[in-house]
């Protein structure tokens, strides 16, 4: 038995645009000719490659589809460069689907891909996610490479240090002067407001129990995004982990450890020339901005 590269490529499209009419004008065909795809594929196969919710979700079998056609169009893009193969209509251009996390991107992941983007025919689709978890899209299919706090290896997976964000605790002054006004003791910590970024960020509760206070009961406030999670701290709303990269001249140390979060590069292990250019990239930015 063999998938049918065209037929994988529509799995990747339904599952990259969501929905079938969405993928249906992605590849430039009705999407009843999508539907058919789909069911001829799932009927060769004897498995449920597409859940149809709104968004469409894959199954463990539709998966391991996506990872082979996302793998066929890295190749495919390889093999037309080698031969200088070029239409001029575009049509050498390939999707890079990345994972992230978000102080990643805020402070040093974006500049290696501008210019990777000015020097071939790439558009990036970022996936963000905690550093704890981004390795778990490499799984999914849903990425081909990913910065990720793991070291060891998702199965098929290559993977390189690239270095270490340092966070420290940090707090606008007027936030200090209400709150840490005789300094930045047990007490003062249990009453205190601080920013999360989300539900999973657990960089505030290491530092507390560093401290040795349980982050359990302290008034807290979530900011989901990057650059805003940096700006409420600076605004005073709480005060958060911030990395070095990101912190303000105006703002207060706090004290207490430097954390430090280990990041790796993980990467499909398949043989890209392209894939290989972009890791050689990532890595160059990294040692030049991130601590060894």
């Amino acid at each position: 038995m063999r998938i049918d590269p065209e037929l994988a490529a529509t799995v990747a499209a339904v599952a990259d645009e969501g929905t079938l009419d969405a993928a249906s004008r992605r590849l430039r065909i009705t999407p009843s000719a999508v539907s058919q795809r789909l069911k001829t594929l799932e009927q060769q196969l004897g498995r449920i490659l597409v859940v149809r919710t709104k968004p469409a979700a894959l199954t463990e079998a539709g998966e391991a589809v996506v990872r082979l056609a996302r793998q066929i169009a890295l190749l495919e893009h390889d093999a037309l460069a080698g031969v200088g193969v070029d239409d001029g209509a575009g049509t050498r251009r390939t999707s890079i689907p990345l994972a992230v996390n978000a102080d990643s991107m805020a402070t040093w992941f974006l500049a290696p891909l501008a210019r990777l983007s000015a020097m071939h025919d790439i558009d990036f689709d970022l996936h963000r996610d905690d550093q704890n978890f981004t390795a778990r899209l490499l799984e999914s299919g849903a990425v081909m490479a990913a910065v990720t706090s793991e070291e060891t290896p998702v199965a098929g997976c290559s993977v390189a240090p690239l270095g270490m964000i340092e966070y420290e605790a940090v707090a606008a002054p007027a936030f200090v002067e209400r709150w840490f006004a005789d300094g930045v003791d047990d007490d003062a910590l249990a009453e205190a407001p601080f920013v999360d970024f989300d539900r999973r960020d657990t960089l505030q509760h290491e530092w507390l129990r560093a401290q040795g206070v349980t982050q359990q009961g302290i008034p807290r406030h979530y900011v989901p995004a990057s650059h805003d999670y940096a700006l409420a701290v600076e605004l005073g709303l709480g005060w958060g982990m911030l990395p070095r990269l990101q912190e303000s001249p105006g703002l207060i140390r706090l004290g207490g450890p430097t954390l430090r979060v280990k990041l790796y590069w993980q990467q499909w292990n398949l043989r890209s020339e392209l894939l290989d250019t972009i890791a050689a990239e990532v890595a160059a930015e990294a040692r030049r901005v991130l601590q060894g």
